[in-house]
């Protein structure tokens, strides 16, 4: 009866999971986007894993005339290779030096997210 009375208040579990997750992941991506250098006034930055395959960076900023943009970018690892897609086109073949370059993000990401919110795991 209770939960009925009070249902726009109360959440279930998965609710509350989700919820802790979405915060997790953002937290994640502030990290991940300090990693790139100082994020300039006005701007954006994010980098994050968000599941096994997949790594996502984001950036917003304005340019000197004030014209306002935005680039996401979807790295998707897989067994022949890694390949990105940039604001919803078709996945491509990173080249043999900007995979290089991810995998070292990604392991500063890892080590930096561990040591700064999962430290007492």
């Amino acid at each position: 009866m209770l939960g009925k009375m009070f249902s726009g208040f109360a959440f279930s579990k998965a609710d509350r999971r989700a919820r802790e997750y979405r915060d997790l992941i953002r937290q994640e991506a502030a990290l991940g986007g300090e990693l790139f250098g100082p994020i300039p006034p006005n701007g954006r930055r994010e980098f994050f894993c968000l599941d096994r395959h997949t790594w996502v960076w984001h950036e917003e900023w304005d340019d000197e005339q004030g014209v306002h943009h935005a680039v996401t970018t979807r790295y998707d690892v897989r067994p022949q290779g890694v390949y990105k897609a940039q604001d919803g086109q078709s996945y491509q073949p990173v080249s043999f030096q900007e995979g290089r370059r991810l995998y070292k993000v990604m392991d500063l990401y890892n080590k930096t997210v561990k040591a700064k919110l999962y430290h007492d795991l």
